[in-house]
């Protein structure tokens, strides 16, 4: 069950309630009796996995694509002396 947090008009107490989503809203402050409004809380967000920006455009890394030159160069220098 969700908790849901209040704070009273009148007094400006603020509590927390567990409730279940279909339940309504409270509207009465069990301290004083005065009217509550229910409080919106941030959420933190932390995006994780693949399919996001950083991960789909972070730069490769040095090493694979020296190693990929090297190999390249090698084979390069293989089909020159093949022609000649």
């Amino acid at each position: 069950m969700p908790t849901y947090g209040y704070r009273c008009d009148s007094c400006g107490v603020e509590f927390e309630q567990f409730q279940r989503i279909t339940e309504p809203p409270l509207t009465e402050c069990p301290h004083c009796g005065g009217t509550v409004r229910r409080l919106l809380y941030p959420v933190g967000i932390l995006f994780k996995g693949p399919g996001f920006h950083i991960t789909d455009y972070r730069k490769s890394d040095k090493s694979s694509s020296e190693s990929k030159s090297e190999s390249d160069s090698g084979k390069k220098e293989e089909k020159i002396a093949g022609i000649v």
